[in-house]
């Protein structure tokens, strides 16, 4: 008299434990090509040199030396990094050395970081204890068109224009 009815599930309804198989199923079906493996940072170990240059888009870690220019997407310079060579890279993370010059758009200087060359740079971020010795040189950005015509000074010029025709009598005319 008092209990609750017991309720009865339609007979439509299932249980769904996991509704994400039929999302994955739709979406594979719709793009067959496979998706890009994420890039794995190449490593140049302590006890490695290198004589020459290294180049890539990827992303490069240097514990080792390096005797040359060093282009990489990403680079990081560890505490027993050495880079003898100008260093190019979208960002840079330095907790080694560097003697040459570094172009980046981010460039971070750890508290263990020695960096004798210019840092061309976007954005530079330096802890206590990083040395650096050189110049800092922000990126320039190219010059946008002017949004505004220059209007051209059409006010006459010489002793009579200015403030110096305040003391000069008007002509008469």
């Amino acid at each position: 008299m008092f209990s609750k009815p017991a309720k009865s599930t339609p007979p439509t309804a299932k249980p769904v434990s996991n509704p994400e198989p039929s999302a994955a199923s739709s979406s594979s079906s719709s793009s067959d090509a496979p998706r890009p493996k994420p890039k794995v940072a190449s490593l140049i170990s302590s006890g490695i040199t290198i004589e020459g240059g290294v180049t890539g888009d990827g992303e490069l870690q240097i514990d080792g030396v390096v005797r040359g220019d060093v282009r990489v997407g990403r680079l990081t310079v560890g505490e027993t990094g050495h880079i003898e060579g100008s260093v190019y890279a979208e960002a840079t993370e330095v907790r080694g050395r560097i003697v040459g010059s570094v172009t980046a758009k981010q460039v971070r200087l750890y508290g263990t970081s020695y960096i004798d060359g210019d840092i061309t740079h976007e954005q530079l971020a330096m802890e206590t204890g990083a040395f650096f010795q050189g110049r800092s040189l922000k990126f320039q950005r190219p010059a946008a068109a002017p949004t505004a015509t220059p209007v051209a000074n059409n006010a006459p010029t010489g002793p009579a224009s200015g403030a110096a025709n305040l003391d000069m009598p008007k002509p008469q005319g």
